[in-house]
């Protein structure tokens, strides 16, 4: 029998540099708390050194505003800086995985569009975070992943509220797929969600198309912390606390069914409320020793410095190591680790990597499937008009799981306005094909 393997992933949500000025970090306590106290620099110090009688919020007030927690990357400059030491090799090989590699990360990278202001000076526009994502990782040279990370938009376009609907953030979303696939070539395979929150409208639009999910934060006991109750940042409370995955059922995404997706577990470092803790990592080592593998997953974002938090799960784990000797290590990106760990537990789908296709004859779109199997029910259909238009569409069925067309016509847009096609899926063995024409 092979030795057990526990696969490390470091998730991050990618969301560039953020500003939180003085009197917004006042305003979000009151928001939170309902407390109106003057910003100044002096009653935020005496709030996180619980000073100031609260009338037993003290505690509650202090942990939402630790020092810690508000040392913001505020520009990108700050954003370099701390990447160029984390993803250096000396940083990267001050713990060495069992099969002799490095630190590896998952940046789940999301893009900043809709919004009706922008009150924290975030990195608007399509495809801004991931063009300097992109060109760090290829500077850096090892296997960091680039994932998918997205934020639904309230209708008000207010980004500082924690929305959950995709139903009411299908524009935004779209585009921003449509200009991923056609602009960068590119097409996501594992997902982070925003505000760690899924629903029944986003379970059911990943199930279509995104193989790997890093979301449940099934936890012990819920925060205490009053914004935080009643599942409000990701209701994950009936979900396994095993570090082994599951297929959530069509009826509730929480719970083990027989959809196609891979949830897993992934647990915060470096913030308020689900961190990760020593019980979760002999969990996973002890969930890896029992069925062979397993996936201790955690996440922070971008925006604070992720360096302290590397480390603390390094300390947590190497101690964990001396108490499961026969468990090996590997730090994985979280599609490699997904893939790796559910081919090893005969979970996942033994195909050929996906490969596609596609043609046009008589202002047709044919698009075969030519090996493997597209995870979901049909590729993903991008274009662009020459007026500059993105536009996702679906195809129509011509034999289930292996043929798609789509007609250029009066009833979509002709043929001869289009400047380019992107399509793109992953494969049911969690690879991806991307191919594309331009006209």
């Amino acid at each position: 029998m092979p030795d057990p393997v526990l696969h490390i992933v470091h998730c991050i949500d990618t969301e560039g540099p953020l500003q939180e000025p003085l009197a917004a970090t006042f305003d979000r306590l009151k928001g939170i708390f309902g407390l109106t106290i003057e910003p100044t620099a002096d009653n935020l110090k005496r709030l996180q050194q619980r000073q100031i009688d609260l009338g037993g919020l003290e505690a509650e007030v202090a942990q939402v505003i630790k020092p810690e927690l508000l040392a913001y990357n505020g520009d990108w400059d700050a954003v370099g800086a701390m990447l160029e030491d984390a993803m250096g090799e000396p940083f990267r090989t001050e713990t060495i995985d069992d099969f002799g590699g490095g630190w590896i990360y998952s940046w789940h990278v999301m893009d900043h569009v809709g919004y009706a202001s922008n009150p924290r000076n975030k990195a608007l526009g399509y495809g801004a975070v991931l063009r300097f994502y992109r060109e760090a990782v290829k500077q850096s040279g090892p296997a960091d992943e680039i994932n998918w990370h997205f934020h639904p938009l309230f209708p008000d376009g207010d980004p500082l509220k924690a929305a959950t609907s995709y139903t009411n953030s299908y524009a935004q979303l779209n585009q921003i797929l449509a200009r991923r696939l056609i602009d960068h070539g590119w097409f996501p395979v594992a997902n982070r969600p925003g505000f760690h929150s899924e629903r029944p409208d986003s379970h059911a639009f990943l199930e279509q198309w995104i193989p790997f999910d890093y979301a449940n934060q099934s936890y012990e006991e819920e925060s205490g912390q009053k914004d935080l109750r009643g599942g409000r940042f990701g209701d994950w409370r009936r979900a396994p606390s095993s570090w082994v995955g599951y297929r959530p059922s069509h009826r509730d995404y929480q719970q083990p069914g027989d959809m196609n997706r891979h949830i897993f577990r992934c647990l915060n470092v470096g913030t308020r409320f689900r961190e990760l803790g020593e019980q979760h990592v002999d969990q996973a080592f002890e969930d890896a020793r029992r069925t062979g593998s397993a996936i201790l997953a955690f996440a922070d974002h971008d925006y604070r410095d992720i360096r302290p938090d590397v480390r603390r799960v390094r300390e947590m784990v190497q101690a964990a190591r001396s108490r499961f000797p026969d468990v090996k290590i590997r730090f994985s990106g979280a599609v490699d680790a997904a893939r790796a760990h559910l081919a090893s537990r005969g979970e996942l789908a033994r195909h050929a990597p996906l490969a596609l296709a596609l043609s046009i004859e008589d202002a047709v779109l044919s698009v075969r499937c030519t090996a493997g199997e597209c995870f979901g029910p049909q590729p993903f259909l991008a274009y662009k008009t020459k007026s500059g238009l993105y536009i996702h569409d679906n195809f129509d069925l011509q034999e289930p799981e292996r043929h798609w067309t789509y007609i250029f016509d009066s009833q979509t847009v002709p043929l001869d306005e289009i400047e380019s096609i992107a399509v793109a899926s992953a494969g049911a063995d969690g690879s991806v094909a991307v191919t594309g024409r331009v006209l």
